[in-house]
């Protein structure tokens, strides 16, 4: 092989990597059916995919990283049974597998052969469970935000944070989910303000403009989680990655809010299991940290992306 045939797979190599993603939005079919996405941005970075939350949740809150667009293309979609997605009613499409297949098959489609990864909450759990299942060629970095990893951590985070409540908060807690009277008005004020506190981290905000016709699907959260943060029920009930994260060889960055209910605490224990790991945790922000805190969010990103497509 001569040295200019060399030169030039090094250089087409290097377009391939660095080739902007045309801005625009579209549908993917993946197993079980058609799933939105949004390409936001044309900057000839390294692209980055992000994974929402719920499950059941929409992209929609990703809006917030367009500015990120400038420099690299940011690419949103909302997963199958939510938001602008197609919404089958098979019941035996929500499994964390099925979710890993139409992510790798949504990641082909759109030619991400390059590519950083980022989930948000439950978005974190299909992230990781991606890199584990399908490895990591090809995926420069992972950013787990505020991520579901193991299922009993998380209701051990929850139910310790819960008993910090207000005791008759606490008392109407107990009373109702033992009645099975989750509706009642005492419960809905008490698991609002566990909300309150470590969910939104302050008062309810407006919606979005981009969350007008995107909707969640509670069904799904239902049938993988529960009926509450507190305790899952759902098929997510043994969901423990954290036996396998030493496998992870690629620049993770775990971020988490200070008052989150994925706890910083949790965050550092994480990072103990994943070799060269990164926590960040964001001030004055709880389990919202990208709607409470969008620049520094951005900002702290922005960084651990550049500084992993440097090594």
């Amino acid at each position: 092989m001569n040295r200019l045939f060399l030169i030039l797979l090094v250089l087409a190599g290097h377009v391939s990597a660095t080739l902007a993603l045309e801005p625009g939005q579209g549908f993917v079919t993946v197993p079980g059916g058609p799933v939105w996405y949004q390409i936001m941005g044309d900057g000839d970075g390294i692209p980055l995919l992000v994974l929402h939350g719920g499950p059941g949740g929409t992209s929609c809150g990703y809006t917030r990283l367009a500015p990120m667009g400038d420099d690299r293309s940011v690419v949103r979609y909302d997963q199958l049974g939510s938001g602008r997605s197609g919404r089958p009613d098979d019941m035996s499409l929500w499994t964390v597998d099925r979710f890993v297949e139409g992510l790798h098959t949504l990641r082909h489609e759109l030619g991400l052969e390059q590519m950083h990864l980022l989930g948000h909450s439950w978005g974190g759990a299909l992230a990781a469970a991606y890199v584990l299942e399908k490895g990591t060629e090809g995926i420069v970095s992972l950013t787990l935000s505020s991520p579901l990893l193991s299922s009993p951590a998380w209701m051990e985070d929850a139910n310790f944070l819960r008993a910090q409540l207000p005791e008759a908060m606490r008392r109407a807690l107990d009373e109702h989910e033992e009645a099975g009277t989750l509706e009642h008005e005492d419960y809905l004020v008490a698991t609002d303000e566990f909300y309150r506190r470590h969910v939104r981290g302050g008062e309810r905000e407006p919606p979005l403009e981009a969350c007008a016709g995107a909707n969640n699907n509670s069904v799904i959260y239902e049938y993988m989680w529960g009926s509450t943060e507190f305790n899952a029920t759902g098929t997510l009930v043994d969901f423990d990655l954290t036996p396998r994260l030493g496998q992870i060889d690629i620049p993770v960055l775990l971020m988490a809010g200070e008052y989150d209910e994925a706890r910083p605490e949790r965050m550092r224990e994480f990072q103990a299991l994943i070799a060269g790991a990164r926590v960040e945790i964001i001030s004055d922000a709880a389990h919202g940290t990208m709607s409470r805190q969008p620049e520094l969010y951005i900002e702290i990103l922005s960084r651990f992306l550049a500084d992993s497509e440097s090594k």
